[in-house]
């Protein structure tokens, strides 16, 4: 009788991942002047419906033969660097536009699906606005095995947006180092906007564009735009310069709100407002009167736990003031949960892989000062747990074990072998998952259960991180490796420690449900 329940426990489970539906990610970017150890803190979540896996593993740098080429999805190619760097990656099998990168020189990469309305793909083929197929999938790659910085990665990537156009509808990339972070705004063709985040102040990014009229064009060292980017909106009728209105990427570009919407209704896409009152800590007036500005400058200093806590936010009850610290307890969104109002700010859904908050910090070495916390499945019932980028591994239960070439290849990106997504007792990602799904089936009381067990885990890695950094320090000054294989150990150990109580959390949460 007992596996009989379970087999249909699991088979719930499974059907409800199937049928979720796509949600979409959630970045937050902190200057390294409003940050309170003068950390760039970039806070990414990323989300994407059905079933899925993703691994994060280690890889080394690559020496490639003179004259090969980079293969794109849609048939372009690309000259290949006579070396790439190693990067420590979140791979998202089958899925396009879900992977984040972290290579050896602290550049972090990830990116916000945005829509625009440009024309169809055949449409601007036929044009020339895309060649080659365009580029997609591997644009985030190109840069973390290339890029120094963050300024570096971005040139990187515009150069490719020059080259072949964007093949899909709208995205913002974040590429983010230890001293700035910039937000780079694609639309499928080739037109862009780059727009460097303020030292002093903290972007947060749904899914919408954000770059707006802040953004002056002629200001080279905080924006890099497209050739013609400008007259192409005036042509489209998208803009128009006797408006007396400055030019605003968001304004010209983005998709309009569907009617009867949040956005379409209040003036402001819902998670925007939200996590903007967060960070102010009151609510933002609804209606809003115009679009909320591409930075805020709050008075106090945000720490890596502030951008984690905005991240696994539920949304907003109706008289409850807002608290980034209160906010995970609310009701799963796309739950039965009463607590859940649709429509309110929720940025964390049970559709998330990951949160990753990298601390990425200039004064000490690379290898140790650039940190990303990090956790597997949803946010708010997972841990998070520090990747060094000095580390040379993870553990294998963090990753399904192909051989890296094959894992790097872009056809089986898209054709995995039969049993990818196979239920794995052992594998990280099957577990963290196993368990978010069995707090959200009593999701209120659940999670207060959870982050007992999770948040003094937190808590201690964060009391330990100088005293580990000091140690790692010591080490680095009489040989850098020694120092990376200290660190490659504690990061081990660490996340073994976490998955094994994962694993202890997930049969108590069985044996609560066997009762009832």
């Amino acid at each position: 009788m007992k596996s009989i329940s379970t087999f249909l426990l699991v088979f719930l489970l499974l059907l409800a991942g199937i049928n979720s539906p796509v949600q979409a990610c959630f970045t937050i970017v902190v200057g390294k002047d409003a940050s309170a150890d003068g950390a760039v803190l970039f806070g990414h979540l990323e989300q994407n419906g059905g079933i899925r896996n993703m691994s994060y593993r280690y890889v080394p740098r690559m020496q490639h033969e003179p004259g090969s080429m980079v293969q794109l999805r849609r048939g372009g190619e690309w000259p290949q660097a006579d070396e790439t760097y190693a990067f420590l990656w979140a791979s998202n099998i089958g899925v396009e536009f879900s992977d984040g990168f972290f290579n050896e020189h602290g550049v972090a990469v990830g990116s916000d699906a945005c829509r625009t309305r440009q024309d169809s793909y055949e449409e601007l083929v036929e044009r020339g606005e895309i060649t080659d197929g365009g580029i997609g999938f591997k644009l985030r790659r190109i840069i973390a095995q290339r890029a120094r910085t963050a300024r570096e990665g971005v040139e990187i990537a515009t150069e490719l947006l020059d080259h072949f156009g964007y093949a899909a509808s709208g995205r913002t990339y974040v590429i983010a180092d230890a001293n700035e972070a910039w937000l780079l705004a694609a639309m499928k063709g080739k037109h862009y906007i780059a727009q460097r985040v303020p030292d002093d102040g903290i972007v947060l990014l749904p899914n919408v564009h954000i770059i707006g009229p802040e953004a002056d064009i002629d200001d080279e060292e905080n924006v890099i735009a497209s050739d013609g980017l400008v007259e192409y909106a005036i042509e489209r009728g998208w803009y128009d310069p006797a408006s007396g209105e400055h030019f605003s990427f968001r304004e010209a570009f983005n998709r309009p709100a569907p009617e009867g919407s949040f956005m379409d209704e209040e003036g402001v896409d819902p998670r925007q407002w939200f996590s903007h009152s967060l960070v102010k800590e009151e609510l933002i007036d609804l209606p809003a009167d115009e679009q909320l500005p591409f930075a805020l400058y709050p008075e106090r200093r945000f720490t890596v736990t502030d951008v984690a806590n905005i991240i696994r936010s539920h949304g907003h009850l109706e008289g409850q003031e807002p608290d980034m610290s209160l906010a995970h307890k609310l009701g799963m969104p796309e739950d039965a949960s009463p607590h859940h109002q649709p429509g309110t700010g929720a940025i964390c859904s049970s559709t998330a892989q990951q949160l990753v908050v990298y601390q990425l910090r200039s004064w000490m070495p690379t290898e140790i000062g650039s940190v990303a916390w990090r956790t597997t499945a949803a946010p708010c019932g997972s841990v998070l747990v520090p990747w060094y980028a000095g580390v040379t591994s993870t553990p294998a239960p963090y990753y399904k074990d192909w051989p890296i070439e094959q894992a790097l290849n872009i056809q089986f990106q898209f054709d995995p072998p039969e049993g990818t997504y196979d239920h794995d007792p052992e594998n990280a990602f099957d577990v963290f998952t196993g368990l978010e799904k069995m707090l959200d089936l009593n999701y209120p009381e659940y999670i207060s259960w959870a982050r007992a067990e999770w948040d003094p885990f937190e808590e201690e890695q964060f009391a330990m991180q100088e005293a580990i950094e000091e140690s790692a320090l010591s080490l680095y000054e009489k040989d850098p490796e020694l120092a990376r294989s200290f660190l490659t150990s504690f990061s081990h150990a660490r996340a073994i420690k976490a998955l094994e109580m994962a694993k202890e959390m997930l049969n108590h949460m069985k044996t609560i449900n066997w009762a009832h």
